[in-house]
C-alpha cells in the first residue's frame, strides 16, 4: 500500500510558493493515488475499490441546521440575509481563486489571541464555500482545547474529533453532511494535550485519509490562535497557508506583526481579515505584509 503524501513534500511545497508575489505559481501538487490510504477510516473493512468520494459523502449522517440558531450566531446561509454576507461572497471568491491558483486546498483560520471571531469568520466561509452548486468543502473544529464550532451551528458531535484523528474513531463516526457540499467534523470535547495530537503523525495521516475519501475543494481547518500556544505550528507540513482574523477593537499591529514572524518560512500568511470592520461588517482580505 501506498504511503500518504510525505509531510516533507507538503513543507518543501510551501515554502517554494509565496502568495504576496502575483503571478507566481506553486509547482503541480503530487497526486494521491486513487486507491491510497495510510489507515482504515471506515468501521467496516469494505473493498477501497468501492468506494468514490461521491458515495463516501451521500454516506455521511445527513444533518438539518435551524436558521434561527444561525442567525443568532451571526451565520448566513444565504449572502443576502445579512449586511456581511456579500462581503463573506467576495472572501470566499478571493480564497478559492487564490487557492486554485496555487494548487492548495487546506487553509487554517487562526487569530492572534483569543475573541478575535475566527470560528465564525470560518464558519460563514465555509458556508459561502457550500453555496456553490456541485462544489465540496469540509470545516474541521481544530481547536482541541476550546472547541465552539458545534456551538455556533447548533450541533452535538456525535463522537470526539480526537478518536478520528487518533485511528480510533472512523470516518463516519464523526463526519456529518449538510446538503450536497459542505461536510462537518464538529468536536465538543475538550483536550488538553492539543498540541501533542497535532503534531502526531496520526493526524497527518488523518487528514490525508479524509482528503482521499471526500475530496472537498477546499478544507478550512478552524485552528487555535497563535499566540497563546504552540498548537498552530503543530501544524506546520499539514497546513497549504493560513487567514488570520484580527478584532478590529483589540488586534493591535503588534500582534499582526507578531503572527507574521511566527509563520514566515513556515506557512504562507494568504492575508489578514479585519473583523467588526465598520467599513464592511467583515473587513478585507489582503494580500502582501503590512
Amino acid at each position: 500500500m501506498a504511503a500518504p503524501e510525505d509531510s516533507r513534500v507538503r513543507r518543501d511545497r510551501a515554502a517554494t510558493v509565496s502568495v504576496f508575489r502575483p503571478g507566481t505559481k506553486a509547482p503541480h501538487p503530487l497526486q494521491t493515488p486513487a486507491l491510497t490510504l495510510g489507515r482504515e477510516i471506515f468501521a467496516d473493512g469494505y473493498p477501497l475499490a468501492l468506494f468514490n468520494p461521491a458515495r463516501v459523502w451521500e454516506s455521511l449522517q445527513a444533518i438539518t441546521l435551524d436558521g434561527d440558531h444561525l442567525a443568532g450566531n451571526g451565520l448566513f446561509t444565504h449572502s443576502d440575509q445579512s449586511a456581511a454576507g456579500p462581503a463573506f461572497d467576495i472572501l470566499r471568491s478571493r480564497v478559492a481563486q487564490a487557492m486554485a491558483e496555487r494548487g492548495w486546498r487546506r487553509i487554517g483560520i487562526t487569530s492572534p489571541t483569543h475573541g478575535c471571531g475566527k470560528s465564525f469568520v470560518a464558519a460563514n466561509l465555509a458556508l459561502a464555500l457550500a453555496r456553490r452548486p456541485g462544489s465540496r468543502t469540509v470545516l474541521m473544529d481544530l481547536d482541541l482545547r476550546r472547541p465552539g464550532l458545534h456551538g455556533l451551528f447548533g450541533t452535538k458531535p456525535a463522537a470526539a474529533l480526537r478518536g478520528f484523528l487518533d485511528g480510533s474513531q472512523p470516518l463516519e463516526a464523526v463526519f456529518v453532511r449538510v446538503g450536497k457540499t459542505l461536510a462537518l467534523g464538529l468536536n465538543g470535547e475538550a483536550v488538553p494535550d492539543a498540541a501533542d495530537i497535532l503534531h502526531s503523525a496520526d493526524t497527518a495521516q488523518a487528514l490525508e485519509a479524509m482528503e482521499v475519501q471526500l475530496d472537498p475543494e477546499i478544507t478550512i481547518l478552524d485552528l487555535p490562535p497563535a499566540l497563546v500556544s504552540d498548537d498552530v505550528l503543530a501544524m506546520v507540513g499539514k497546513l497549504d497557508a493560513v487567514l488570520l482574523v484580527a478584532d478590529a477593537a483589540q488586534t493591535t499591529a503588534k500582534d499582526i506583526r507578531a503572527c507574521e514572524l511566527l509563520f514566515e518560512n513556515r506557512i504562507p500568511l494568504m492575508g489578514v481579515v479585519l473583523n467588526r470592520a465598520q467599513d464592511l461588517g467583515l473587513g478585507r482580505l489582503r494580500y502582501g505584509k503590512s
